[in-house]
């Protein structure tokens, strides 16, 4: 699930990562959030979401053991990223979604992980629970958000992680298979979405970069 980001990255000619502006005499709290708004994060946790998709769905039959592992190391990396993420945003209060969001999927990897042997119906409500309370978080944030570049591909994102979930959590899933292609299903189109999100943001990163300068009062 893609995690909404915060205001515009800022504008200026220097960009030290991705597009994000770097100030050298920022503190590492700053540099921190600088280094979040890169357009790559969201690059990468898009891939991280696409290629086990991928994976899956090419390998429909591999055992169940198999697909917890692969599940598991997915949840573990988008936790990782959507830490990275959080501070994206300059208020404390607005990072707490980002950081929940983060934990919530490193939870849920060290569960699968934990007992990769756990059946279909465990593994369908972990990874169920997880998309679906990780949209809601990422909803909440792409609507409070103030100056939140491509709202709208953000909460489409985020309203496509809340399908999926609920989708995962209420259908009967009778076999690993069944499984595997639900799994392997969600997790292309997810991806696919959170491509969309980071060239969007790309997109608004280069329009900031390129701007020009407000003009500075000589008074």
């Amino acid at each position: 699930m893609t995690e909404s980001r915060g205001t515009t990255p800022g504008t200026g000619p220097s960009h030290a990562f991705g597009g994000a502006a770097a100030d050298p005499g920022q503190g590492p709290g700053d540099a921190m959030t600088v280094l979040a708004r890169s357009w790559l994060w969201i690059l990468g946790s898009a891939l991280v979401t696409l290629v086990p998709g991928v994976l899956i769905l090419v390998w429909p039959d591999e055992t169940l053991h198999v697909l917890a592992v692969l599940i598991g190391l997915y949840l573990l990396l988008i936790g990782a990223l959507r830490f990275v993420t959080a501070f994206s945003r300059e208020g404390a209060g607005e990072r707490l979604p980002g950081l929940l969001i983060a934990l919530l999927f490193v939870l849920a990897g060290v569960l699968c992980l934990r007992n990769p042997l756990q059946t279909i119906a465990a593994l369908s409500l972990i990874v169920g629970l997880a998309w679906l309370v990780s949209g809601i978080l990422t909803l909440y944030t792409a609507i409070s958000a103030e100056d939140l570049p491509h709202r709208g591909v953000v909460l489409g994102a985020a309203l496509l992680g809340i399908v999926a979930g609920t989708v995962v959590l209420v259908l009967p899933t009778e076999s690993a298979r069944a499984l595997t292609r639900l799994l392997g299903l969600w997790l292309v189109l997810l991806g696919l979405v959170e491509l969309g999100v980071a060239f969007a943001w790309r997109s608004s990163t280069r329009k900031a970069a390129t701007a020009p300068a407000a003009p500075r009062s000589t008074s």
